[in-house]
């Protein structure tokens, strides 16, 4: 099977060509992704929801992220990729839904599946208020191992070091036939994230903290 081909980008972020994904990873060049982070509002306040990325991912395997996520393939732009939200989550989202909080550079390496990578993004960040429970949302097995949300104050607390763990809700992906999802819990500790900047994560937990609805 031909693997995804992604557009590559220099130091000024001008188009460069295309390659295939472990090609991009294993070299470490500049690429292009979408970040989709869904709040809620709840009795007790505004909670922040996070994917739990599968265990079979080629990059940051088993770690908590943004709530839907993906690399813009090749001749993609970033209006396309808002496909990610309903793919990884099967919740249709439009674009002129979500709100834009800029763009944020990435740049991190480990090792996943014996193999080491170098991940170089360009992330065009959004936000959406969404004020559906997690049973609602159907997860994509493939790429989400769970869906978490834990209250947005403290997912701030955690990332500016005032507490070292925060309790979270969560749902399994369910394999084709299952019931709906039961809710877990779980505890969450800033070393279970994907290695984002925290100044990165708190400026978009902010920003997330005074979003509004959209009007309709």
């Amino acid at each position: 099977m031909s693997q995804e081909l992604f557009d590559i980008y220099d130091e000024q972020d001008r188009k460069i060509g295309t390659a295939p994904r472990d090609e991009v990873h294993a070299k470490g060049y500049l690429h292009h992704s979408f970040h989709c982070w869904i709040v809620r509002d709840t009795p007790e306040g505004r909670c922040i929801l996070f994917q739990k990325r599968q265990n079979t991912k080629d990059t940051f395997p088993g770690r908590f992220d943004i709530t839907a996520a993906g690399h813009l393939s090749a001749g993609e732009t970033v209006e396309d990729a808002v496909r990610e939200v309903e793919e990884e989550l099967g919740i249709p989202v439009r674009m002129d839904q979500l709100t834009s909080l800029g763009t944020i550079d990435h740049f991190a390496t480990g090792t996943a599946g014996g193999k080491s990578f170098i991940d170089r993004e360009k992330c065009f960040v959004y936000a959406l208020l969404l004020n559906v429970p997690l049973t609602a949302y159907r997860l994509q097995e493939e790429e989400v191992a769970g869906l978490y949300e834990t209250r947005l104050d403290d997912a701030i607390a955690l990332f500016e070091g005032k507490k070292d763990s925060i309790s979270a809700a969560g749902i399994a992906s369910s394999r084709e036939g299952q019931s709906a999802p039961e809710m877990v819990a779980a505890t969450l500790s800033i070393h279970q994230f994907v290695p984002h900047k925290y100044d990165d994560y708190l400026h978009v937990f902010k920003k997330l903290k005074n979003l509004q609805p959209h009007a309709t």
